[in-house]
Formats: C-alpha cells, sequence, structure tokens
C-alpha cells in the first residue's frame, strides 16, 4: 500500500518533551494512541483505509518513534503521557474527538477521560484488560532476563509470546527495531515492562465506574496473552461500555489482518 502524505505535520514542543504529528484525511475527528513502544507506523494501514472519511491525528510519545526528552528524567509516567494527549489535542484544536487506542494506550484513554470528561467523545480500546495475565507476566520476565547485546533474542520473545499471528514483514519490522533501538529506548522498554508486573488491577489505579464516555473495547479472540474473561471484566467495570469479539485474530488486530479494519469502519459508524 502506498503511503499517503499527510495534510498536516510538524512537532509540538512542550517543557520536557518534543511530540512529532500527523494529521490526515477531513472529517470527524479520530485520535490514535500507540501501544508501548510501537510508534505511527502501526496505524498506516488505518490510514490507508479511513483517510476519506475521518480527519485522523497519529503522534508518538516519548521513546516512540522520533520523539524526544529535552530534559530531566528518562522514565515517563502517566500523568505525563495523559498531558502529552492533552495537549496535542489542545494544539492541534481537535473538538470531540474519537480515540482509538492499542494495548498500553487503553490505559493513556481512560486517564484521558477520566480527567477530560468533556473533550472526547468515545473510546475505542482494542487489547486491554484488567491487569498483566500470567502469560504476559512471563513474556516480560523472560524478556527482562535476556542480556541487553542480544536484541536479536529479544526480539524473538515478544514475537513469540503474542506475535506469532503477524505478517513475516512486520515481525523482520521488530527485530529491526530492537535492533536499532538506542540504549535509553531499550531501557525505557524495560522500565516499562517492569512498571506493568508491578501494577495492581487497573480498577485499583483508576475509578473505572467514574468514566462514562460510552466505550468499546476489542478484543482478538487469539490473544495469547489477554484472556477474554479479562477483557469483559474490563468492559463490566465501565459505567458505559461494550465488548466486542474479533475472530481469527490476537493481540495486535490489525496489523495481522487488515480484514478488522472493516469492524473498526462499522464500530466507527455506530454510536454504540
Amino acid at each position: 500500500m502506498k503511503r499517503l502524505m499527510p495534510k498536516l505535520k510538524g512537532e509540538i514542543n512542550l517543557e520536557r518533551f518534543v511530540i512529532p504529528y500527523r494529521v490526515y484525511g477531513e472529517g470527524s475527528n479520530v485520535v490514535c494512541i500507540n501501544g508501548a513502544q510501537q510508534s505511527t507506523a502501526m496505524w498506516f494501514s488505518f490510514i490507508g483505509y479511513f483517510h476519506d472519511k475521518y480527519r485522523i491525528t497519529l503522534f508518538d510519545f516519548p521513546h516512540q518513534g522520533k520523539a524526544k526528552i529535552k530534559k530531566g528524567r528518562s522514565a515517563v509516567t502517566l500523568d505525563e503521557q495523559v498531558y502529552i494527549l492533552s495537549e496535542v489535542i489542545r494544539n492541534l484544536q481537535i473538538k470531540e474527538p474519537i480515540i482509538c487506542s492499542a494495548s498500553w494506550g487503553g490505559v493513556i484513554a481512560l486517564s484521558f477521560a477520566l480527567k477530560y470528561p468533556d473533550e472526547v467523545k468515545r473510546l475505542i480500546l482494542a487489547s486491554i484488560g484488567l491487569r498483566p495475565s500470567e502469560k504476559m507476566r512471563l513474556a516480560i520476565l523472560s524478556g527482562i532476563k535476556i542480556d541487553k547485546n542480544d536484541r536479536n533474542k529479544m526480539a524473538q520473545v515478544l514475537i513469540n509470546s503474542f506475535g506469532l499471528r503477524l505478517p513475516d514483514r512486520i515481525k523482520n519490522q521488530i527485530v529491526d527495531q530492537f535492533k536499532l533501538m538506542s540504549e535509553e529506548k531499550l531501557n525505557a522498554f524495560s522500565e516499562h515492562g517492569l512498571s506493568v508486573l508491578l501494577k495492581d488491577s487497573l480498577e485499583k489505579v483508576l475509578p473505572l465506574g467514574e468514566i462514562k464516555t460510552p466505550t468499546l473495547v476489542l478484543y482478538g479472540k487469539e490473544d495469547s496473552i489477554i484472556s477474554y474473561e479479562d477483557a469483559k471484566k474490563l468492559s463490566d467495570k465501565l459505567y458505559n461500555a461494550k465488548i466486542r469479539i474479533v475472530d481469527d485474530t490476537g493481540h495486535f488486530l490489525h496489523l495481522e489482518d487488515e480484514k478488522v479494519l472493516s469492524v473498526y469502519d462499522d464500530i466507527l459508524k455506530s454510536d454504540f
């Protein structure tokens, strides 16, 4: 698929961060939030499918893509991630967006909706549950124990744990990503894994019942690190949420099979 040129691109300079963004298409606003250690590249097929229907904003958090930390500590807190999202929305004058998130991005989306309930229309949270599963814990522990110089092995642990359904081209991209990753980004990736291990249930971090934004939890039926039961529990804890199962896909959903984009199409057109 030919990569589309954005209608608007640039950087947002904050006190501690430089946040690159891209805006595609025209129409109702959709903001996409990457998963941990992913970048805006994960949404390129999404852009190709929806650019003629929506105004879609992509951006990178620190330790993703070309985002930068200008000063201070390397670690980036959840509060800072919510702040960055709010500044992207404010600076680009995005009105009542639908937020589409992947994995850890869903935690940021929920935190944002809790803090700024009037600034988001709906949430679509892909590949998220209440707590780290045992399979996720084992995958994180296995990755943390690997020699930091063995980047190929690190990539293979990730792929074997929850990326086996990805196309070979994306598996190869993950391997290349780890080989080229700076020590700072690698440390941030490990620290994020440790923070996930240390976190208890999401309901102990966020008052989920207070989040009133209409929400759809999107679950890949073959997800190897999040169970349906846990994703359903998350949906049930939210004030106004539903869950939708996508057959024959795992944790990475539309990256595994672009047929998932037609599922997003149905969801975006609905009121859920």
